[in-house]
């Protein structure tokens, strides 16, 4: 039997959800863990009402994001069409309809996609208690996180400064084997302070922080990148599952960071 408890805010339901019960954002993995039976769902938690967490809107130099946002709105805002391709890999539309962002940071492989860009990104969160952390260290504490997000704060790239990949064994709505996000600001036509991420790659999105350090100050171009691309998997940990092995993951990924890089802007 599973019970379901609405509140009014946020913070309500971070206090109603820090024992066994189950935050319900968009329900696209709540929900369907309880039409399949899974035990571990007993008690659900849900907002009465989340427009006001679903807004979108320019932030200085930086774009902020609602995380009750859905990928169906980040379709429809200008204002992160750079986002849009990636949206795009979520599903089918009645996914996109319901997926939120906020979502999307817990969603383990093989989805989880849109939190890879939303790494490259630099990603900033507001949480549900008024504190503030980057996303990197809320992954790392993931599992255990009882706090939740309430917005996401994300650079707004130039022009073609960030690039999103999905690799996928079936086209062309597949789940992910792996996915790749770019930020690459340049300078002088030299880049500085290159982000890279990976799903798939680790238990969760991550940072390719070697090939990242191996790009500072080159050019975007074959020999540019070939430090990048040596060290594309070096510290990183690609599991093993139905989808693919780590070791095909390991071989692969240099491959693919390298049409990411090369290719010229996002990719669908």
């Amino acid at each position: 039997m599973v019970t379901v408890t609405t509140v009014d805010t946020l913070q309500e339901a971070a206090a109603s959800s820090a024992g066994q019960a189950v935050f319900l954002g968009g329900g696209t993995l709540v929900m369907r863990s309880v039409n399949y039976g899974e035990q571990a769902v007993s008690q659900i938690v849900r907002l009465r009402s989340a427009a006001a967490l679903r807004g979108i809107r320019a932030d200085g130099a930086r774009i902020l994001i609602g995380a009750a946002a859905t990928m169906g709105d980040i379709l429809r805002s200008s204002d992160v069409s750079f986002l849009h391709p990636v949206a795009r890999q979520v599903g089918g539309p009645a996914i996109r309809n319901m997926a939120t962002v906020g979502g999307n940071i817990f969603a383990p492989h093989p989805y989880g996609d849109f939190a890879v860009a939303l790494l490259a990104l630099d990603a900033r969160l507001h949480l549900s208690d008024g504190s503030e952390t980057d996303l990197e260290s809320l992954l790392a504490s993931r599992d255990s996180e009882r706090r939740l997000v309430e917005s996401v704060s994300i650079v707004r790239p130039s022009g073609d400064d960030f690039r999103f990949r999905k690799v996928s064994r079936v086209k062309p709505k597949g789940v992910s084997v792996m996915s790749l996000a770019a930020w690459l600001p340049r300078s002088a036509g030299r880049i500085s302070g290159a982000r890279i991420a990976f799903g798939a790659m680790a238990p969760t999105p991550v940072r390719a922080r070697a090939a990242e350090a191996a790009l500072e100050g080159a050019a975007l171009d074959e020999t540019g990148v070939s430090g990048a691309l040596s060290a594309a998997t070096q510290g990183l940990n690609p599991p093993d599952d139905g989808l693919a092995s780590g070791w095909y993951r390991s071989q692969v990924a240099p491959v693919h960071l390298k049409r990411l890089l090369l290719g010229g802007g996002s990719r669908p």
